[in-house]
């Protein structure tokens, strides 16, 4: 009777270390996905560049600016999205064997590319 439940027992041990590398997994997932949505955000700033530069000659000159624009707004909600969706999953996952970012760094982040994008959207409207 006693070998019964120290098999059950340790196949308990191996389920709770399997859910344990599935939570863990997660979480490396889900910073893996902040940064594609930064990269995303960041690839919206360089078609809004190339926009100003393609069309530079448009007229009248406001209109390359505002699809410029366009394209670094959407910048700033991908930024947003990219914090906000990361930070509540980062909140529900608890890790084990891997280290996390703290939520404070996607934060920080995506402050500084959001100003970044305004400062480019800046230049943008000086040219």
């Amino acid at each position: 009777m006693k070998q019964g439940s120290d098999d059950q027992d340790k196949k308990t041990d191996w389920a709770e270390d399997r859910t344990d590398w599935a939570e863990d997994r997660t979480m490396l997932a889900n910073e893996r996905t902040f940064a594609g949505w930064m990269r995303t955000g960041m690839a919206a700033i360089a078609i809004a560049i190339g926009l100003r530069a393609v069309f530079n000659a448009a007229e009248p000159t406001w209109v390359p600016k505002a699809v410029a624009t366009v394209f670094i707004l959407a910048a700033l909600m991908i930024f947003y999205a990219a914090w906000r969706n990361s930070s509540k999953g980062h909140r529900r996952l608890d890790t084990h064997d891997t280290e996390e970012q703290s939520t404070r760094m996607f934060g920080l982040l995506a402050t500084v590319f959001s100003l970044g994008a305004m400062a480019v959207c800046g230049v943008l409207w000086t040219l």
